[in-house]
């Protein structure tokens, strides 16, 4: 009979052994390293030593599963060879349901979340997410979804929340999809920066000026509108269909009378106003159609594959090559420009794939390095010398605390696990309620007042977290015997490390001091760690 190391160490890399183009991922991750190795060595800077196998356990799988580890996977992961461990580790994280899942969570963050929950919406991009759809038909299917899903009204969602809003649908899909905000461009040209003129603006806003939303959701533009704006001369000028580029697109004349515009119009009214009306007629000519066209056709500025990786590379870093996000101009150049035009064509190549480009920025060194420990400034962030803390979104920390307060019995993870998507899928639902409670990290994030009154005063904190039940911590670490023992145990569950001698001291002292209430101490401790800073963040 194996032993239980060797049954995990065999699990784990039986889950592992998947087929990916490993080779391939590995050199686009030693290409990475080169640019930012390059530039540290040019400005004679050294980078901060890589974080140990727990805390980089920790850091990918909140990064990629958005939770932290349970201690059947730091156990067997702690049992590979160092020079497997990373390889092994990421290849399955990225394989497995978990990925998608917080792949899911982090596009609705992006795209509505911070507007609007939606359970339809949310569900289409987990479809999209499983299969690892490609990001140029994913921004079709949102930006287009009355041509390329006709009969799914989930898509919608993204444009149903801005139509009403001509501003917000130009600058939040310039800003989005483009990496670029023209918004202080309306009232005039942009005063700081060149790139960015009234007509840059406007001729953005004509691609969606026409653009409507049924009353029974179904997507459609309407057979005319233009869009006008008075210069700094105070003169009126009907905007062109204008992309960023400055190329434009003439709109062709209508070729229906006046008579047969109205009735046109009348049916668009009614389907606007009624559920049960039929859906309108649609245009030959879509400005909207004409938009994604430009986006994925520009091969010169290539706002749409540089803004992907941007945004990608700051989920991970903290910050991106381009900051801040929506700066991508001329006036703001990359810190590594080499490194963000190799990226993009990278994405181009290999056909808009997330999931690879991922998988490379979570295989370098620079992704591994540690924190700053020292109270003197560092290296300039943009150096990328040393990792950045970051705020834990609200369902990873949802969920890292539901993966936390289990005993490491009950809940196994990708090792063990029989049916682990079906156990992840049961674990987002959990994480749900608490989640949409939680405010979205922003830049200069600060723990809410909200926050701290739900981790000290809220009922499902006593009930789902530190209850004493056979299968959560506290009902597990209150059957050990030891006190030592007790400090490792919950160390390993809520931080994914074991505790250094002065924290098992600490926890051995407050633990003893209550004998006669020793279950009400062992839950004081495990809330004090939850509630903790070293669990609020990825480091």
């Amino acid at each position: 009979m194996r032993s239980p190391d060797a049954f995990l160490f065999a699990a784990f890399c039986a889950i592992s052994m998947l087929p990916v183009d490993a080779g391939d991922v590995a050199e686009l991750a030693h290409r990475i390293d080169h640019h930012i190795d390059a530039r540290l060595a040019a400005d004679g800077i050294a980078p901060v030593r890589s974080v140990n196998a727990a805390a980089f356990l920790r850091r990918v799988t909140l990064d990629l599963a958005g939770r932290i580890p349970t201690v059947p996977e730091l156990d067997a992961y702690l049992a590979i060879e160092a020079d497997q461990a990373k390889t092994a580790v990421v290849q399955q994280l990225i394989a497995s349901p978990d990925y998608a899942f917080h792949a899911r969570n982090q596009l609705d963050i992006m795209l509505l979340l911070p507007e609007e929950y939606n359970d339809k919406w949310r569900e289409y991009l987990l479809e999209a997410t499983k299969e690892n759809r490609a990001w140029d038909r994913l921004f079709r299917e949102i930006l287009l979804p009355e041509d390329t899903l006709s009969t799914d009204v989930r898509p919608v969602a993204y444009l149903k929340r801005r139509v009403q809003d001509l501003d917000a649908m130009t600058n939040d899909a310039s800003v989005t999809w483009l990496g670029v905000n023209i918004s202080c461009a309306k009232c005039h040209d942009h005063p700081l920066v060149e790139d960015w003129t009234q007509a840059h603006y406007y001729g953005m806003a004509s691609f969606f000026k026409r653009t409507l939303v049924t009353r029974k959701g179904f997507v459609t533009e309407r057979f005319e509108g233009t869009t006008k704006y008075t210069n700094a001369e105070g003169a009126e000028i009907e905007a062109p269909l204008m992309f960023l580029t400055g190329a434009t697109l003439e709109v062709p004349p209508l070729s229906i009378d006046g008579e047969e515009l109205k009735q046109l119009q009348e049916k668009i009214k009614k389907a606007e106003q009624d559920e049960k009306a039929e859906d309108p007629p649609r245009p030959d000519f879509r400005p909207r159609s004409r938009f994604v066209d430009f986006v994925l056709a520009d091969t010169d500025n290539r706002f749409f594959a540089k803004n992907l990786v941007n945004r990608t590379w700051a989920r991970f870093f903290g910050r991106g090559l381009v900051h801040p996000l929506d700066q991508m101009h001329s006036q703001n150049p990359a810190s590594h420009p080499e490194l963000l035009n190799e990226l993009a064509d990278e994405v181009a190549v290999s056909g808009f794939d997330v999931k690879r480009l991922v998988h490379a920025i979570v295989l370098t060194k620079a992704f591994a390095r540690g924190v700053r420990t020292e109270s003197a400034a560092g290296p300039a962030p943009e150096l990328f010398a040393v990792a950045v803390p970051r705020p834990l979104s609200p369902r990873q920390l949802s969920l890292s605390l539901r993966v936390a307060g289990r005993s490491p019995d009950s809940l196994t993870g990708l090792v063990g696990e029989e049916d682990w998507s079906k156990k992840r899928d049961e674990l987002e639902r959990q994480a749900d309620g608490m989640a949409r409670q939680l405010t979205i990290p922003g830049d200069d994030f600060q723990v809410s007042v909200s926050e701290a009154l739900w981790f000290s005063n809220n009922q499902s904190m006593e009930s789902e977290f530190l209850n004493g039940g056979g299968d959560r911590l506290v009902g597990h670490l209150k059957q050990i015997e030891s006190d030592n023992d007790v400090a490792r145990a919950a160390f390993r569950s809520v931080f994914s490390r074991n505790p250094d001698k002065d924290e098992t001291n600490a926890v051995v002292e407050y633990v003893a001091a209550r004998s006669e209430r020793r279950e009400a101490a062992i839950k004081q401790v495990v809330w004090a760690m939850l509630s903790s800073p070293e669990f609020r963040f990825n480091h």
